[in-house]
């Protein structure tokens, strides 16, 4: 499983114009499923998110995580993150899961969000979404689970 966590001050998702997920200040979470990834892998992913500590304490380090800070998730599916570039100019997508178990896995770590977080939303698995965020920091880490 394929993370892209952005630290925000602000973010939604929006499909076909209207808002189907928004928070204010906390991490943006583009999630890619692999082909060989389980939900014990993406419960491992979730963890390690909400225990990474990549957000400000009082002298400004990073020693907070999105649990500390009372800060959102906005979780977004995003096969695009296990694109192969090494050969020719156009991204090869074969690392991706395919559709069926991509959209399961998703679905999962969404449950999996929600019990284990006060404030998630999310896009939609497969829909054509525009993300808007407010980075702050900037600061982008990106995580891999296997």
């Amino acid at each position: 499983m394929i993370a892209l966590l952005q630290r925000v001050s602000e973010a939604r998702v929006d499909i076909d114009g209207h808002t189907a997920g928004a928070i204010g200040a906390g991490l943006l979470v583009l999630l890619c499923a692999e082909p060989d990834d389980t939900e014990a892998v993406g419960e491992r992913m979730l963890a390690k998110i909400l225990k990474l500590r990549i957000f400000g304490d009082e002298a400004g380090k990073m020693n907070r995580s999105v649990q500390d800070v009372g800060g959102g998730l906005l979780i977004v599916s995003q096969f695009t993150l296990a694109a192969d570039t090494r050969g020719g100019n156009r991204p090869g997508f074969t690392g991706a899961a395919p559709p069926a178990l991509g959209e399961a896995l998703y679905d999962a770590f969404l449950a999996a969000a929600r019990q284990a977080h006060p404030v998630v939303a999310s896009g939609r698995f497969g829909a054509d979404m525009k993300v808007h965020l407010v980075n702050d920091g900037p600061v982008t880490i990106p995580l891999r689970m296997a």
